[in-house]
């Protein structure tokens, strides 16, 4: 295959992943309970979220904690849980796709706040979903070019803002069906933050190795689902679809570049609802047992989640299992990135 697709680590190793879950929680019974006369007229059912979603409730941060506040968090918590003094940090970078403003970088507010040194470069990095599994890859990929000893990778994201509005919008009596089920995805996400340290294997010959993975582009979807912190717009039908046949299509490119991913130990994927995960699962083949899950109680934490995932199974994993990691984000795109734990 021509391009970069398909890429290898070769000296990289995740030395911890630690997420942290927004305090304050929202049922969806609560958000039926607001939305309970525009659902009365218009013929929805009580209960129609979670019964569709298999989202039991989500979280949000308090109105004082803002998106760095939260990746700074889970960034000190991570390199607490690696070892590794905020001094030896040479990159951070910040996925989130939740942001208080466009400039400048929600990276050196984190950068601050972690009292990182000067010599760290920061950034952000966002590809909707996909940005904190993106941002693995660049870090690896400057570890293993020596560039960098230690790398943390952050992500917060807060569903507060956007529920609010959405829930004020949806309540208007001139709202219609066909406007509440294009808002209905806003209604599944989630606050939550989560955080990466990587360093250089050879130096840490007990960590979690990162080995590579793939990645494809489906870019001629970008506009199924698009959002903002007011309002998300989402085709749930063509979104599952052009999502299950890019998973399908970077499966098979996986195989002819030579990665086998059939028997995994665990399967941890960007978390949406019962309805992705088992489209995922059927389309695959993959072991619904060995695919752990967090959206019924988190709802869908944006690129926050699969890290949010793997740190929740952690405990569970064993020295030399192997984990996949799989995200889709809007766009389309989609990227795999397997760990020898």
């Amino acid at each position: 295959m021509a391009g970069n697709a398909s890429y290898t680590l070769r000296n990289t190793a995740l030395l911890s992943v630690a997420g942290l879950e927004g305090p304050v929680v929202v049922t969806s019974a609560e958000i039926d309970e607001r939305l309970a006369e525009s659902m009365a007229r218009l013929r929805l059912r009580p209960g129609t979220l979670a019964t569709l979603t298999g989202i039991v409730e989500r979280r949000w941060w308090p109105e004082e904690v803002s998106f760095a506040d939260a990746a700074a968090m889970a960034g000190a918590k991570a390199l607490s849980e690696a070892g590794v003094d905020p001094s030896q940090v040479g990159l951070l970078i910040n996925s989130s796709v939740s942001r208080e403003h466009l400039e400048p970088s929600t990276a050196s507010a984190v950068h601050h706040l972690m009292g990182l040194p000067p010599t760290a470069l920061n950034f952000d990095v966002t590809n909707a979903c996909l940005g904190f599994v993106n941002a693995v890859q660049i870090a690896g990929t400057m570890i293993d070019s020596g560039a960098v000893q230690y790398a943390v990778v952050v992500d917060a994201e807060g569903a507060r803002q956007t529920h609010e509005a959405t829930i004020a919008r949806l309540s208007r009596p001139e709202t219609t069906r066909e406007d509440f089920l294009r808002e209905f995805a806003t209604l599944t996400l989630g606050s939550g933050a989560a955080a990466a340290v990587l360093g250089r294997a050879d130096e840490h010959p007990g960590a979690h190795r990162v080995l590579g993975g793939i990645s494809r582009a489906g870019t001629e979807h970008h506009e199924l689902c698009v959002g903002d912190l007011q309002q998300m717009r989402t085709d749930h039908k063509g979104l599952l679809e052009a999502g299950v046949q890019l998973a399908r299509d970077v499966w098979a490119e996986a195989r002819e570049a030579g990665w086998d991913w059939s028997a995994m130990d665990a399967y941890v994927m960007h978390q949406v609802s019962v309805v992705h995960t088992a489209s995922i699962v059927d389309a695959l083949g993959i072991d619904p047992d060995k695919v752990p899950t967090t959206y019924q109680r988190l709802g869908n934490v944006g690129p926050a989640a699969l890290p949010i995932t793997l740190a929740d199974h952690a405990p569970e994993l064993s020295p030399g299992d192997r984990v996949l990691c799989m995200g889709i984000g809007s766009g389309l795109n989609t990227s795999v990135l397997e760990i020898a734990w």
